[in-house]
């Protein structure tokens, strides 16, 4: 436990010190439209943004991604051989697709979502095989979904109820909300037992 408290974003002058703490999109957002860096971006990307803008006064420029194709996947209609392109979106054009071949259990999973992202050139009907590989994994035991790196809230949880499986939602989030008060070295916030100071336990 530590008796730092989180500085105001606008107080901080080291990109080392901003990414000690744990912040809201929210919080980055606002301070890049006050101080005119672009905004557009994953949380993560944000950070990274203004760290370097308190470490060196330079604004970054996101670089934006060109897309080639003009395929509208929200209104084309799509067939089994309908080539994955880099306009490719998850939307309900797709989900009906999806659900038709694959049935009304389809959903956008992490997994799938980044396949489609990643194998533009192939078919709808690959992303069908594709799908049914990662829906026979859940079958195993020991399998777990990726959780994306920006999502430290639910790896948070994750990891708290792998550690405590007989303690609640409730106390998990008690737990959280100490952390997150918490300046971090790795400028990630993840779950310890000494969080359980939080609820009373050791």
């Amino acid at each position: 436990m530590t008796d730092e408290t989180r500085p105001e974003i606008n107080s901080i002058t080291s990109g080392a010190e901003l990414k000690r703490w744990y912040w809201l999109k929210a919080d980055l957002v606002a301070y890049c439209k006050a101080h005119g860096i672009p905004y557009g971006a994953k949380k993560f990307t944000l950070l990274d943004r203004i760290a370097h803008y308190m470490d060196t006064g330079e604004i970054l420029r996101g670089k934006q991604q060109k897309i080639s194709s003009d395929f509208d996947w929200a209104h084309e209609t799509l067939t089994l051989e309908t080539v994955i392109t880099d306009s490719y979106k998850n939307n309900s054009n797709v989900r009906a697709f999806m659900e038709q071949h694959i049935g009304t259990h389809f959903s956008f999973n992490i997994a799938f979502m980044r396949w489609m992202k990643a194998n533009t050139g192939k078919t709808l009907a690959d992303a069908i095989h594709q799908w049914d590989v990662i829906d026979q994994r859940k079958n195993d035991s020991d399998y777990q979904e990726e959780i994306p790196d920006h999502n430290q809230f639910n790896q948070y949880l994750r990891d708290f109820f792998a550690d405590n499986p007989d303690l609640t939602i409730r106390e998990a989030r008690q737990c959280w909300a100490y952390k997150i008060k918490q300046p971090s070295d790795t400028g990630r916030h993840r779950y310890a037992p000494e969080d359980l100071v939080a609820i009373g336990n050791s």
